[in-house]
């Protein structure tokens, strides 16, 4: 399905502004529609053909719809958009006609041109229009709540036409706005409320007002509900500000433990003020998952933290216990130990510093890279290079993986290039010896490369039954833990290769 941006620039000549405009009016007319209890279609003039074109449509949750099917790319002409040529080509909200019947389904249209304001604060020209179409089957009986719904629609409507509605979105702010059926109050141009859903009365009884709403001073009762009194007067002038014409970020009231969401939009239908409209949503069990995931998420970093110190402090006990060794074969296996506890401390001393369980692996492969070369015993410089990008993994492939290649670079380094004066063969490809890191991301694979340019594989080389600490290490961990596969072969230009391949996507173990 193409977007609203695709069909536009497809088959009109709307500038890049008026469908970012257009793009405004898709993100933020639920609203209307489900104040209008109608479903909106966003039609879009198709160029020298005198049709229309849906690039854009939204149901309403308060109503049943009246198009069970999708209407978005549908191009229609003739006496079916007469409705919307007329608000296109005058520029006024058609409200004329008889019902229409979609298949079995009775609706009532009605038209609203879409004006993008110019740079002054003039009204511009008609770029499109939205069809406001409501099913009639199901008879509905008026109501308190229903009658300011229309009313208010009915306002917003004349806005859109107007070119001042939606109003901008401010940096940063999400999509997740109070909904009409959280809770709407509406209050008059001198901010008293005159109408207050039951929702929106349930959602001030929690933060501590019980009486009823109607008749109050909304700025003047969030400053007096609000436990914070700068966060009350910030509250306050939010709704000043929707009262004066302006559209206020949305703000949060905190009181007797609960929390409550409030959005504010001016009432301004033809350039007058007549009040505004609030939705409100209480979202105080939101807001305590959000504290319990913070906790969790602080408790989480502070393990890590703990258990990175804690391999770093057993780490310099085994170097403390090195340096007391005689026998070199010994020392040699502590220092071992020393590097493999280190590379799984690297990990999670990243993730100590991360919001989740999960790490950009490239930074932790370069340090472990750079300590293989200061560490190896050799008297060989080796260069070392990584290509391509590990990504993001999750701790328990990256804790893994770690270990591996540490133990990868460490025999590249170690076992790939002859000492000065060696008889070995010489080096093959470039002069300088190297050793590359080579990652590539395939669907759900991680394949990884690492290659030398050093002597090669031995000629009595058993990379399944090599009895090779580090070896067996590493096919321990990739077979096992990481549940992929490795293959040790000699470079396709000299030199030696070593290939994994690795699931991303952790499977269950057996039986779970």
């Amino acid at each position: 399905m193409s977007t609203l941006r695709d069909l536009a620039e497809e088959h009109t000549r709307l500038s890049r502004v008026d469908i970012d405009h257009l793009h405004r009016i898709a993100g933020d007319w639920q609203l209307l529609s489900d104040l209008s209890f109608a479903d909106l279609l966003l039609w879009v003039p198709v160029d020298g053909e005198g049709s229309f074109l849906c690039v854009a449509q939204v149901r309403p949750t308060t109503a049943p719809t009246a198009y069970q099917d999708d209407q978005v790319g549908r191009i229609v002409g003739g006496p079916e958009v007469a409705h919307l040529d007329v608000a296109y080509r005058q520029g006024r909200i058609w409200r004329e006609g008889d019902p229409v019947w979609y298949g079995d389904v009775p609706a009532r249209h009605e038209a609203i041109p879409v004006r993008l304001r110019t740079a002054d604060g003039e009204s511009g020209e008609v770029i499109a229009v939205v069809g406001r179409d409501t099913n009639l089957s199901t008879a509905r009986t008026p109501s308190q709540l229903e009658l300011n719904y229309l009313t208010t629609a009915d306002d917003l409507a004349q806005m859109m036409a107007d070119g001042t509605f939606p109003p901008p979105r401010h940096p940063g702010e999400t999509t997740s706005a109070p909904r009409v059926g959280d809770g709407l109050v509406r209050l008059d141009a001198g901010g008293k409320v005159t109408y207050a859903s039951p929702n929106a009365q349930s959602a001030y009884r929690r933060l501590g007002h019980a009486s009823l709403l109607v008749g109050e001073d909304l700025a003047v009762l969030h400053r007096r509900l609000a436990d914070d009194p700068l966060e009350g007067t910030d509250a306050a002038n939010g709704i000043l500000a929707a009262l004066r014409g302006e559209a206020p970020p949305r703000r949060e009231i905190d009181a007797r433990g609960a929390t409550m969401l409030t959005r504010a939009l001016p009432l301004m239908p033809a350039g007058v003020p007549i009040g505004a409209l609030v939705l409100v949503r209480d979202i105080t069990e939101v807001r305590r998952r959000d504290r319990a995931l913070i906790t969790k998420d602080a408790t989480i970093r502070e393990i890590h933290h703990r258990v990175k110190n804690n391999l770093q402090t057993v780490a310099a006990l085994l170097r403390l216990q090195a340096r007391r060794v005689s026998m070199p074969e010994a020392r040699v296996a502590l220092e071992e130990s020393v590097r493999r506890v280190a590379s799984i401390a690297l990990v999670h001393e990243t993730l100590a510093m991360s919001s989740d369980e999960a790490v950009e692996f490239d930074g932790i492969v370069d340090r472990v890279a750079n300590a293989a070369t200061e560490v190896a015993a050799t008297e060989v410089t080796v260069a070392m290079r990584r290509m391509g990008t590990f990504g993001v993994l999750p701790a328990e492939i990256a804790t893994s993986l770690v270990m591996v290649l540490n133990e990868l670079l460490l025999n590249a380094v170690e076992h790939g290039f002859p000492p000065a004066g060696d008889d070995s063969p010489a080096l093959t490809g470039p002069a300088k010896p190297e050793v590359v890191v080579s990652a590539q991301r395939l669907r759900k694979m991680l394949h990884v490369t690492v290659t030398d340019n050093g002597r090669g594989l031995p000629a009595e080389f058993d990379a399944e039954g090599g009895a090779k600490l580090g070896l067996q290490i590493v096919r321990a961990l990739v077979t096992g833990e990481l549940r992929g596969t490795i293959e040790l072969r000699p470079g396709v230009e000299g030199g030696t290769e070593a290939f994994l391949a690795l699931p991303l996507a952790r499977s269950a173990p057996e039986g779970r």
